[in-house]
Formats: C-alpha cells, structure tokens, sequence
C-alpha cells in the first residue's frame, strides 16, 4: 500500500504530506521513545500521541514513513518544517491510537 492511502482517511488531518508514493509496511503503535526507537519498522505507519521533536528524531532514525498523532495531538511548526526536510508525513487526528490504527489496517496495511 501506497502512503497515499493513509493520506486520504477521512479522519486525518495532514500536516505534513512526505512522499505520496511511499510503499508502507506495517503499522507500529507506541508512546515509549526508547521502544520504539528498537522496534519501528523501517516504511511504517507509527501511530503516537508523542509530538515532539523527540518522536520526529526516532522516526528519522527508524526511517519510518509516517507519523500519525492521535487524540488531537499536534506539532509545533518547527518540528513540521524539519518533518518536511526529512519527508516524513505528519497526520494529526481526534481518534484514539486503537481507533486510527484500525482504520490503517483495514486500509490494506498489514
């Protein structure tokens, strides 16, 4: 599945768009830096309420494809900009990270 997919929910807002045509490979939920730092799948969906710029570094080293933040959770413009030099997608939703990641999912993410 194309990131375009995740793009397109209904339920996201995007805030920063990355690469419309990057493949995706899972979806990763996960608060705890540290974890995943270890265990993001390179070209997957990370689904957080962590909006920092903390999440936007273990994204980039985890070369994670995109971040969605859950609960209404957003980013300051700085870590939005530098997300867009790094083309890491960045989607914000009011939805719970359980909810969202269903969705992904049932999108054709495995």
């Amino acid at each position: 599945m194309k990131l375009q997919t995740v793009l397109e929910l209904p339920e996201c807002k995007v805030l920063v768009k990355g690469n419309p045509e990057r493949e995706i490979s899972k979806v990763f939920c996960c608060d705890l830096l540290s974890i995943a730092m270890g265990k993001a799948a390179a070209d997957s969906v990370w689904v957080t309420v962590m909006g920092n710029k903390n999440t936007l570094a273990v994204a980039t080293l985890a070369d994670v494809a995109c971040i969605v933040l859950a609960e209404g959770i957003g980013m300051d413009e700085g870590t939005l900009a530098k997300a867009e030099e790094e083309g890491i997608a960045i989607l914000s939703t009011e939805l719970p990270i359980f909810d969202i990641s269903l969705e992904i999912y049932e999108a054709g993410v495995s």
